[in-house]
């Protein structure tokens, strides 16, 4: 229950903060998210170039890479020009209404590029069990069907956030302790009873994050028990490295999501501004490295890429 001795109606105008505490740093902090946003940018489009043009990358594995590629430049389009004018022009400010757009699609790509992992463990696990009708079990229609269903489980999950969001009435101040208008700091804000919308927050973890990864660790562990079955070392190894980037990019992805939940079980609290600074490494470290894990294990995409500096050192 948050009770208010003094509470505001719900206000036309809301004020980020960027990260509380740090705001003299704004500056300094607005260099590697930068970077940060150029790499993603470049390295993303340099993916669905290639795949685009390499014929031979037109296979279930890396359209569903192009897809990943997609939602990532989606993820930091909609979340670090924001955060760039907080720190460079002290853009606090945002309407209600945007910060509702915002509180939306911001966990809506999150929870797309967690079901697009999930699509790509089953991609693997298809490639490692059925090696033989790997092609025709992931034809395009199958590929467009589970692009679908990543969407609309996203849409279904997360479009009650703005609508319970627009329900709250008052709030014990306008100034949101973010970076962006993430839909439990807006909650947090808020008078009255804020249990059912607690429960929800939780709900949505569960229901995404928590069912995607608990289902490729059951896909990495059929993968597992199938290729130890292979009785040639070589083999193995083989049929290993198909799967590691994309173990990289899991590990990369909930790592930090994991780290989080545990050190809530555990008790530990970390300071606001190192939770603001957690909360949007999730968001922007990987889509950097995705396509730079990619491009590093793809022989066609390195080659590709090498083609292209050498063209341009010419």
């Amino acid at each position: 229950m948050s009770s208010c001795n003094y509470s505001i109606s719900q206000s036309l105008i809301f004020v980020l903060a960027g990260i509380p505490g740090l705001e003299s740093s704004h500056g300094w902090f607005s260099v590697p998210f930068f970077l940060v946003f150029v790499i993603t940018v470049i390295g993303n489009a340099t993916i669905l170039c290639i795949i685009r043009v390499e014929k031979s990358l037109h296979e279930p594995m890396f359209l569903l890479l192009a897809m990943l590629s997609v939602v990532d430049l989606s993820l930091v389009s909609v979340t670090v020009p924001r955060i760039l004018a907080i720190f460079w022009m002290n853009a606090k400010e945002i309407s209600f209404n945007a910060c509702l757009t915002q509180m939306f699609f911001i966990p809506l790509f999150y929870v797309m590029e967690s079901g697009i992992l999930l699509a790509m463990a089953f991609d693997r696990f298809v490639a490692i069990w059925h090696p033989l009708r790997y092609t025709t079990i992931l034809a395009d229609n199958m590929l467009v069907k589970m692009a679908m269903a990543v969407l609309a489980r996203a849409v279904v999950v997360l479009i009650p956030a703005p609508i319970l969001a627009k329900r709250l009435e008052n709030f014990q101040t306008n100034i949101i302790a973010y970076s962006y208008c993430a839909y439990m700091a807006v909650v947090q804000i808020a008078c009255g009873d804020i249990s059912d919308h607690i429960v929800y927050g939780l709900m949505v973890i569960v229901t995404s994050v928590g069912f995607d990864l608990c289902f490729i660790i059951l896909s990495y562990g059929l993968i597992l028990h199938a290729v130890f079955q292979i009785p040639s070392w070589e083999a193995r190894g083989k049929a290993l490295s198909t799967c590691g980037s994309h173990l990289c990019i899991i590990a990369l992805f909930y790592s930090p999501v994991v780290f989080s939940v545990l050190a809530q079980i555990l008790g530990y609290h970390m300071a606001p501004y190192l939770q603001i600074i957690m909360d949007n490494l999730y968001f922007l470290v990987p889509p950097m490295i995705n396509p730079l894990i990619y491009g590093a294990r793809t022989k066609q995409m390195r080659e590709w890429v090498l083609q292209i500096l050498h063209c341009h050192r010419d």
